[in-house]
This record gives C-alpha cells, structure tokens and sequence, in this order.
C-alpha cells in the first residue's frame, strides 16, 4: 500500500499540478489531492500525496520538509490515519436535530407552540 503524506501551509492559489511537478521529483507518484471548503471550493492550504513506492516517504520528508512553495515554507510529514468524528449535521436552520427552528419547543418554525407559527388555540 502506498504510504500518504501530509502537505501543509502551501498557498490557497498552490494547485495539484504544482503538487505533483515538486513532490514527483522524489519518485512516482499514486494521488495528488488538495483539501477544499465544501461550501466555497477554495483551498485550505493542505493536502494528501501518495508514492507508489513506501520508501519513496521519507525521501520526500527529508528533502521538502521545511521548503518554500509560493513563498510559504510548507510542512511535509506522514498523515495520521483519519480519527472518527462525531456527527456534525445537526444545528442547522429548521433542522429537527437541534439549533435555531428546531422542533423542540418555542423555535422559529415550530409547530408545538410558543412559536410564531404556532396552531395553539388558546392563543385566541
């Protein structure tokens, strides 16, 4: 299995291909994947490369660890497996897991009442 590298503190301009052009220099590369904001699309100025090869890692940590890319000194080191994260979808608006229009009682769009769009009839 090819071992995956951590990239961080390039520029949010740094693209893939620029990636793939310093990191390829050290061997042959399996991925290039630059981490982006699910809503904007914008980098987050890190990313992931894989090496076909295991030991082509560490060469590339020795050699590129603390190098500049766009005027950035970038951070190079072996990524840490994913840790689970708790769920993280609830608290929107008028989501009925928690947060502002939640059905828990006296929120924007709640039907139970207290609310402004309540159906109690002993309001009237």
């Amino acid at each position: 299995m090819a071992k995956r590298l951590f990239i961080g503190g390039f520029p949010y301009s740094t693209t893939e291909d620029e990636l793939k052009e310093m990191f390829s220099k050290i061997g042959e590369l399996e991925s290039v994947s630059i981490i982006t904001d699910k809503y904007t699309g914008n980098s987050k100025g890190f990313g992931f490369i894989e090496y076909k090869k295991d030991e082509d890692a560490p060469k590339a940590i020795e050699t590129l660890n603390n190098t500049e890319l766009g005027g950035r000194r970038i951070n190079v080191a072996e990524a840490k497996p994913m840790e689970k994260r708790d769920d993280r979808s609830g608290g929107g608006f008028n989501d009925r897991r928690g947060g502002f229009g939640n059905n828990r009682g006296g929120g924007f769009n709640d039907r139970r009442g207290g609310g402004r769009d309540s159906q109690r009839s002993d309001r009237y």
